[in-house]
């Protein structure tokens, strides 16, 4: 199968990326989908104008967001802003990091972002988005990618154009949400235009969006055409995902669903890098939004994740999955 190639990066085969999402693909969300089979993996949206202020204050909260480890590479720190002297900026702070690629968010949608100019709104204006790109690319000696969407709405889906500008500019790979901004996380994909893309630009191409299963990753590569697909919410949902679809595209088979002791293992591993990263109280809050794909399709699963979630120290948590356990065997649980 053909390689995909960004910059130094070459994977062999179609390739599998988590995509950038706020709160979610932290340090430790990370390296367990890595474990899984990620290929690239992403930080979480880092806002440009926010990192450049807390550096000026001596602040690292922001900043914090673009630490990783080796274990993650290849790695792509992913920036947002409305501004290109503040994405300027902001990618030579984030290259000084030394991830693999820097990527452009052109595809959030939500108001407070989209509407300042910054994310999706950047399809509003493709001169303003050409303006960014160049800045950012002229910031940085790593390879640029960008995400984006198929366009602002229905009727101003310019994609096939906004590709071949984000190429001559020198951007070297698109990942396409193959929504508009218009619909959000609503409404059907439509991955026909992917080979339009791919028939438009030389650069890879990489879909997205309700990507959620080994069958979808398979059906959105033997259909588009496409050189990788990025998959976000389908990872929180079911992190063995990467493996799964690993093996349906080596084997035509699918994978044995995960056993209990390996859903359980796999909370305990994700609750230990985190309280290693981020300390034992926030490690338990942010683990909360995982709870229900470590345990989906278990019976009475909504009450398991409010029980989970109340849990005050790490110890206690530890007990509750020692006996969840005890309780249900090492059975397979539907996904």
């Amino acid at each position: 199968m053909t390689a995909l190639t960004i910059g130094k990066v070459q994977i062999e085969g179609p390739a599998l990326l988590l995509a950038p999402m706020e709160d979610v693909t932290d340090r430790p969300f990370r390296m367990i989908c890595k474990e899984q089979g990620a290929d690239i993996v992403y930080t979480e949206f880092v806002n440009a104008e926010g990192l450049i202020r807390e550096q000026e204050r001596g602040s690292d909260k922001t900043k914090s967001k673009l630490e990783f480890g080796d274990l993650e590479r290849p790695l792509g720190i992913q920036i947002y802003g409305a501004s290109e002297l503040s994405m300027e900026q902001a990618t030579k702070i984030a290259t000084a990091e030394r991830p693999d690629l820097i990527d452009i968010n052109c595809g959030c949608w939500v108001s407070n972002v989209a509407l300042r100019g910054a994310g999706a709104g950047l399809l509003r204006d493709p001169e303003r988005m050409r303006v960014v790109v160049e800045r950012v690319i002229g910031a940085t000696d790593l390879p640029v990618t960008v995400k984006t969407r198929l366009g602002w709405d229905a009727d101003s889906i310019r994609i096939v154009e906004v590709a071949r500008m984000l190429e001559e500019v020198g951007v070297q790979a698109l990942s396409i949400h193959c929504r508009t901004r218009a619909q959000g996380h609503k409404g059907e994909v439509d991955y026909s235009w992917i080979g339009r893309i791919k028939e438009a630009v030389s650069i890879p191409v990489i879909a997205n969006g309700d990507i959620n299963s080994a069958e979808d990753v398979h059906h959105v590569l033997s259909s588009t055409g496409c050189d990788g697909v990025m998959l976000g919410r389908g990872a929180i949902r079911h992190p063995w995902v990467f493996r799964e679809a690993r093996h349906l595209l080596r084997t035509g088979e699918s994978a044995p669903a995960p056993t209990m002791t390996e859903r359980i293992e796999l909370c305990r591993r994700h609750l230990s890098l985190a309280q290693q990263y981020k300390g034992e109280r926030v490690a338990l809050i942010t683990m909360r939004r995982h709870f229900a794909g470590y345990f989906r399709g278990l019976p009475g699963v909504s009450t398991l994740r409010a029980e989970l979630a109340a849990v005050r120290e790490a110890a206690d948590l530890h007990v509750r999955l020692s006996r969840l356990l005890d309780s249900t065997g090492s059975e397979t649980a539907t996904a």
